[in-house]
């Protein structure tokens, strides 16, 4: 299956984390990479407004029509079909995709900001769980629950940028930056014990993604103000702190082991996406 590497380009913590990952499963998270990274592109690029939703538009017939004229279109098609994706968990991808090709972009509640991120990248935390063939719905939600977490880190690495991009997910301000990187805390807490149902062979690699993305959102809260934070610049770990969480992580192997109860924060987080989005269905 031919894909366009996006993944070892764009994403450098999940890239390092996908070492860990046997052949086969890496191809197909790397189409499902490259498909969410085109998506992203269209959004991001520098065009006008009106080019990006024209590219866009395009894009989602394209996949719609199941057309094999596009390489990564044709790849995501064939992953849905073997992996059994529901299409609909494409469709909230679509939409929160779409929810950034604005003039302006502006977050006006807590549950706006979670349904957004459960578009962005719970539906990818989604889609990852079925390639990893997790089939238990509690298990499903905790990939869920990942991929949220990652989203908030995100959004608390990038307030400047998305700004100066007419972006704004979370105010501009360091108390509301180190409570969206607790809540991501809450989000990772209770994706951890869903990992025991992640065959053993792809199970580190999880662990070792979750740990490195983690550890940037406790990056940030060190350097304690907003005004270091402006000038600190796009805050990410180097190899060698990948390496620290890398070894850290096989201490979550063990712990893994030991840990006999699920830790659901995010019961109510749930609850205010399913006032918009029935997340059994998508199972």
């Amino acid at each position: 299956m031919e894909t366009q590497n996006y993944l070892s380009v764009y994403a450098k913590s999940f890239n390092w984390a996908g070492f860990f990952l046997p052949k086969n499963i890496l191809i197909k998270c790397s189409v499902l990479y490259d498909f969410c990274r085109t998506l992203d592109n269209i959004a991001d690029q520098n065009n006008s407004l009106e080019k990006k939703k024209e590219e866009f538009i395009k894009f989602k017939e394209e996949f719609s029509s199941k057309s094999k004229n596009n390489i990564i279109i044709s790849n995501m098609i064939d992953l849905i079909r073997s992996e059994n994706i529901n299409s609909s968990i494409v469709y909230d991808l679509f939409d929160g995709i779409e929810s950034d090709i604005k003039a302006n972009v502006k977050i006006k509640s807590y549950k706006e900001l979670l349904i957004y991120c459960y578009r962005v990248a719970g539906t990818v935390g989604l889609m990852m769980a079925k390639i990893m063939k997790v089939k238990n719905r509690d298990s499903l939600k905790s990939a869920i629950n990942l991929g949220i977490a990652m989203q908030l880190t995100n959004i608390s690495r990038d307030v400047i940028e998305d700004k100066n991009n007419d972006r704004e997910y979370i105010e501009s301000n360091f108390l509301i930056l180190k409570n969206t990187i607790q809540k991501a805390d809450n989000f990772y807490e209770s994706s951890f014990y869903a990992i025991k149902d992640i065959p053993l062979i792809c199970r580190f690699s999880i662990i070792v993604a979750r740990r490195v993305y983690r550890e940037i959102g406790r990056k940030i809260l060190k350097i304690s103000d907003f005004e270091n934070y402006k000038c600190s610049g796009k805050i990410y770990l180097n190899n060698f702190e990948k390496l620290i969480q890398t070894f850290f992580s096989l201490g979550d192997i063990f712990k893994l082991m030991f840990t006999t109860k699920n830790t659901n924060l995010t019961v109510i987080d749930h609850s205010l996406i399913n006032e918009d989005i029935n997340l059994n269905e998508r199972f």
